[in-house]
């Protein structure tokens, strides 16, 4: 039932800002209910949302503004192509580059994962569909990944005598068992999205609706449960995270003392105080 409540929230155009940053890509900031919440759609069907140059550069003009944008609290990268969450790179337009520019785009595209990665606030991928290659480094770099059983995806870099050149070979082995990793990605297989559940690369495994939307749903649903919470603590527990995972665990509690020290004069840690005191719900405002 929530589900469908916040289904019916997204649908009524009263209740949300669209911009279309370019034909490849929708940034849409929603509202009403789901007020916080921002989303990035991939929008190129006949290419199965491959990455292209110009999406690429969207993407990261689009990482840039929510970086800098206070109402933003959770982003869900997802796609409007039906059956296709990005199919990895625009093999096509790969073929035209010359040599020399491949190295340069690609590490153009491992920027992008690193924005993505630090980026304040949590980010969902929704993986309604196929998801390859920089597809699937794309919802590595990721905070939270949620796919339809349906979904298909893989590191297949190794079927074009190439690797994962985006982050695939440093972040999956740091997010599952490195020999399962490494089985994945020399054989370039593809697997299900409760597979991934069952390796933990995905989070959460749903059955996929009518509309093929069902990753998208169960992501709003999360970033819901993550909304009401103090929006500066959520940040800070991200970057204790991502910063402490890197390091042994004596430099990581270093780090956490750091960024719960950020939190400690802030208006909304007095706002939980005194609404706990109260009895009420708190009004955070990321403050």
């Amino acid at each position: 039932m929530f589900a469908i409540r916040v289904a019916q929230n997204v649908l009524r155009p009263q209740r949300r800002k669209l911009s279309q940053v370019a034909q490849d890509l929708t940034y849409t900031q929603l509202q009403g209910s789901d007020t916080g919440i921002t989303v990035f759609g991939f929008n190129r069907p006949k290419q199965k949302n491959a990455l292209s140059a110009n999406l690429v550069t969207e993407l990261q003009k689009s990482l840039q503004k929510i970086t800098f944008d206070p109402s933003a609290r959770v982003l869900i990268v997802r796609s409007h192509v039906p059956g296709v969450f990005c199919a990895g790179a625009d093999l096509k337009e790969r073929a035209t580059m010359p040599q020399a520019e491949v190295g340069k785009f690609v590490s153009n595209l491992r920027s992008l994962m690193d924005q993505f990665h630090n980026l304040p606030i949590p980010v969902i991928a929704a993986l309604d569909g196929v998801a390859l290659g920089g597809g699937l480094e794309i919802s590595l770099a990721c905070d939270i990944r949620v796919a339809s059983s349906d979904c298909k995806m893989g590191l297949v870099e190794g079927k074009l005598a190439i690797i994962p050149g985006a982050g695939g070979t440093q972040r999956l082995p740091r997010l599952i068992n490195p020999s399962i990793a490494k089985e994945l990605i020399y054989t370039a297989r593809t697997i299900d999205g409760g597979t991934a559940h069952r390796l933990g690369i995905v989070n959460h495994v749903v059955s996929q609706n009518a509309n093929q939307d069902a990753a998208y749903l169960k992501s709003l649903e999360l970033a819901h449960e993550i909304l009401p919470n103090g929006p500066v603590a959520v940040q800070m527990a991200k970057k204790a995270i991502n910063k402490g995972v890197q390091v042994d665990l004596s430099s990581g509690l270093a780090i956490e003392e750091a960024c719960y020290a950020q939190l400690i004069p802030t208006k909304d840690r007095l706002e939980g105080l005194q609404a706990f005191k109260e009895k009420r719900k708190p009004n955070y405002i990321g403050e």
